[in-house]
């Protein structure tokens, strides 16, 4: 896999190094020791699929607080996203900053996203498809979310109106 660094400290894009021959391919989609070489929380303990049926569904912005905090590998399976993080740990250099990264099943990409940052996505197609790992159980009770709207980030989603 290929790890490409963001401007948000431990996030980063993963890019799968597929080995192709006449059948289709084979790739690597998660490796325990390649997340440790880049200092990764290797302890994936859930994986999650949420489909969604139609193009402009929205879902996030969501985040667990400690001490339940969790890491995420988010892979658009089929279809698009457009994938959100927010930046909020207070002592970064990005704190309450935003990003995000377009998911697809034809670009293959994933984003590795640290503990400490809210997430959420807008699907780009009908009947798309995300499949996360995550480092932590859900915990309802430390479970929180950001308004998508929330002026204090201003999220410029692409899909209006829906």
């Amino acid at each position: 896999m290929i790890f490409k660094e963001t401007k948000f400290k431990g996030v980063y894009i993963l890019e799968i190094e597929p080995i192709e021959d006449e059948r289709g391919f084979f790739a690597r989609t998660w490796c325990e020791e390649e997340f440790k070489v880049y200092g990764l929380n290797s302890n994936l303990v859930q994986c999650n699929i949420s489909f969604n049926k139609r193009r402009g569904t929205l879902r996030g912005m969501h985040y667990q607080i400690p001490p339940y905090e969790e890491a995420k590998l988010v892979r658009c399976t089929k279809g698009s996203i457009y994938d959100v993080i927010i930046d909020l740990r207070p002592n970064s250099k990005t704190f309450k900053q935003w990003t995000a990264i377009e998911l697809t099943d034809e670009n293959r990409k994933m984003l590795y996203i640290p503990e400490g940052f809210a997430h959420g996505f807008q699907t780009l197609e009908d009947d798309t498809e995300v499949f996360y790992q995550m480092s932590q159980f859900y915990h309802p009770e430390c479970a929180r979310g950001i308004r998508w709207d929330d002026l204090t980030f201003s999220v410029d989603w692409p899909v209006r109106g829906m």
